[in-house]
């Protein structure tokens, strides 16, 4: 089973079996932040005109002001995908701090929370994530909304299912192609999240979640269809 193969065929041969089953499961929705619009850089420096001309040059008022931390670190949790860590935060905004980062998460969650946000700001490995309270998941569109999953899409669940953790590598390597839009469709649906691997490996990999159990009707990873199943 570790020829990447044979390892596919499997998967997929799995995959299909998963795809012609009866499920549904609800699309998270997807919450995009308006980019923020580029101050313009100020004129170069230049003798002063007569008084009579300076109303020709001078800037336009009310100037939009740059976004602060705590919007651009709103706008990266709607984005969805992987968890939200200080790390990944710090990398994009300069000078932001990891004591910082958590202070504006817990007052981005204080604020939700008082306003009776519909979703909230949970922590989950190592991270943050934007995430739905359970009284509304449902309401979406007046009512549950089915999602059928691609091909390539149900290969590269099969392949996290059968050999989790898996690194966005490996998965690469396998399927032969780029794992990133499936794993961040795979990640916003809920179906798989990622997970710490055995000590010494330092790339964190994808594994599947409870959510991924219910949907497909098993009751763990041991309902999995077996080699000898899907060869047939």
């Amino acid at each position: 089973m570790n020829d990447p193969d044979s390892l596919l065929q499997l998967a997929r041969a799995a995959a299909a079996q998963l795809g012609n089953q009866e499920w549904s499961l609800d699309a998270e929705p997807i919450w995009e932040e308006p980019e923020p619009e580029e101050t313009p850089a100020p004129p170069a420096e230049a003798s002063p005109p007569p008084p009579a001309q300076l109303g020709n040059i001078l800037p336009p008022k009310n100037l939009p002001d740059p976004p602060s931390p705590m919007k651009i670190l709103e706008a990266m949790l709607f984005v969805g995908g992987a968890p939200l860590t200080a790390e990944s935060a710090c990398s994009a905004i300069r000078g932001l701090s990891h004591e910082h980062f958590r202070n504006l998460v817990e007052e981005l969650a204080r604020k939700y929370r008082l306003q009776n946000r519909p979703y909230a700001v949970v922590p989950t490995n190592g991270g943050y994530e934007l995430e739905l309270k359970p009284r509304y998941r449902t309401m979406r569109d007046g009512g549950p909304r089915e999602v059928q999953l691609a091909q390539p899409t149900l290969d590269i669940l099969s392949l996290i299912a059968y050999r989790q953790p898996m690194a966005k590598a490996e998965l690469d390597a396998v399927a032969g192609t780029d794992s990133a839009g499936h794993l961040r469709q795979l990640s916003r649906l809920g179906l798989i999240e990622v997970q710490r691997r055995a000590s010494g490996e330092t790339a964190a990999g994808y594994g599947t979640t409870p959510k991924f159990l219910s949907t497909f009707g098993m009751a763990n990873l041991d309902d999995l269809p077996k080699l000898a199943e899907v060869a047939d």
